[in-house]
Order: C-alpha cells, then structure tokens, then sequence
C-alpha cells in the first residue's frame, strides 16, 4: 500500500499557531548577504537550532533579464539553505522555490531583492499536520487513474458557459506559487487543451475566508493566482488567444463566508474553468 502526503496550505488560519516567516535581504545583483543583514541571518540561525523549516523563497527586482533574475534568485536561495544545512532543522519534503522577478511585489525595488523563510517554532511542532493541513491519501495511482477519465469527461461534454472546477491546485500560504503537488492537475488541464485546438477558456481564481469587502488584497491574490496557471499554460505550449484569466476574491463562494469549517473553506478556494468556445 502508497501513501501520498499532500500539504494543503490555507490563506487563513484560525488557530492559535501558524507558521513563522523572516525575511532576508539582499544588495542589488548579489547572491551573498551584506555584513548587515548577515547578522541579522546568523543571529536567526543561533535563536531557531530547534525550529523546523517548510520552504526557502528567493526573488529579484525586476531590473536586468528574466534569465539573470531566474538564475540570481535560485543563487540566493542556494546561499541560505548551504548556511543553514545541518544547523537548522528542515523538513523532508522542504520546498526550494525560485521566483525571480515574478516576486517582485513592492514599489520598492530593495524589498524585492529578498529571500523568504517559512518555518515552525518548536512549540508548534506537536501540531505540525494541523498547522501545515496534511492529509493522507490512499492508493494514489488509481485514484489519480480516475481524476483524469473525470476531467477529460468533463470538458468532453462541457458547453459554452459551463464552468469546470480543477481539483488540487494548490498555493502557498498568501502567495501565488503553487506547490509541487499541483503538477498533476495542472498536467491533465494543458493536456487537455493540447488534445482539443479549438478549445478557449477563461481561469478564474476564487479566495475563502475573508470577504472582500474586508480584504481588498484577497481579489489581487486571485488575479495572480489565476494568472500563474495562464502562464503555465502559455509557458507549455497553449496558444495565448486560447486563454484569458480573471479572479473574482472572495465575492463568489460556494459557501457562505465565514466557512462553517475548513472542507467548506476548501471548496470556495478554488480554481474553476469557463468554456469560452469548443
């Protein structure tokens, strides 16, 4: 019997603990720490031996090519995971992502030009599946077997209007990048779109938890979160005039908002699919 162990990241917690977050920050086109905010990491390093770590972000501002940014931001994060390997504990499935320019999410082009560090306090370890979500699933191959006949099925039969929800595309905490476990879904949709040219559609992104009227930011994370699948799209192959994409916040839940619990808060954070021709 398999097991797969799939981190569910939420955009809310309402729980007493969650996970941590530090940021570190770097001079313009430099992979290394200044004198400054080396300090600063080392310091973090000495107060957190006993603390866990889930993922290490690195990101640029937007000046130079997106290559050298591709390539500089994974240089920054390669610079603190060597530091804090075999200092700090990480946990097996860590997460090792490389934004670029793509993170640039300031005005500001020094608050760009960071790395971030999610990461668990020792308390909260004790807690650690609760916190991170995870959920166990059984005999994977033939449930992902069956998710595939589904999909292809359901875009087989869909009309123009009719909206289709992707199953377990999944996002980090506040941010729009999508977890490793999201690349099957995300595999079976450009599958999909290869098998039939004619098909156009539109990715709508949808928030849970806090409504819009309350959270202006939640609509932006879900233009961007709907964006990062157009852009796979585009990145693999899909024509762009095929696509376009929109996020609607939190304003269109299936459920009404607060959630009566998280598998309600799971169902309205979602990604659903327009048919816009076929």
């Amino acid at each position: 019997m398999k097991f797969l162990f799939c981190i569910l990241f939420i955009f809310f917690l309402q729980v007493n603990f969650a996970q941590e977050v530090v940021n570190f920050y770097f001079d313009n086109n430099k992979f290394e720490l200044n004198k400054t905010e080396a300090a600063k990491f080392q310091k973090w390093i000495s107060e957190n031996t006993t603390s866990k770590i889930l993922s290490i972000t690195g990101s640029t501002d937007e000046v130079g090519t997106s290559g050298f940014n591709d390539t500089l931001s994974q240089k920054r994060v390669s610079h603190i995971f060597n530091q804090i390997k075999g200092k700090v504990n990480i946990r097996p499935d860590f997460k090792s992502i490389s934004l670029g320019e793509k993170g640039a999410t300031s005005k500001i082009k020094a608050e760009n030009r960071k790395v971030i560090i999610h990461y668990l306090l020792e308390r909260d370890l004790a807690k650690e599946n609760e916190i991170l979500w995870i959920k166990e699933e059984i005999l994977v191959e033939k449930v992902d077997t069956v998710k595939d006949d589904i999909l292809e099925n359901k875009f087989k039969n869909a009309k123009v209007g009719d909206k289709i929800i992707i199953d377990n595309i999944i996002f980090f905490i506040a941010s729009d990048q999508i977890t490793p476990d999201s690349n099957f879904p995300l595999g079976q949709l450009l599958g999909v779109l290869k098998n039939n040219d004619l098909l156009k559609i539109e990715i709508q992104g949808h928030i849970c938890c806090n409504p819009l009227s309350k959270d202006k930011k939640s609509l932006k994370l879900s233009v961007k979160r709907a964006k990062k699948i157009y852009d796979f799209l585009v990145e693999n192959g899909i024509e762009m005039h095929r696509l376009k994409y929109k996020g609607f916040g939190s304003s269109k839940p299936i459920y009404i908002i607060p959630e009566a619990n998280r598998e309600q808060e799971r169902l309205n954070r979602r990604v659903e699919i327009l048919i816009l021709e076929n």
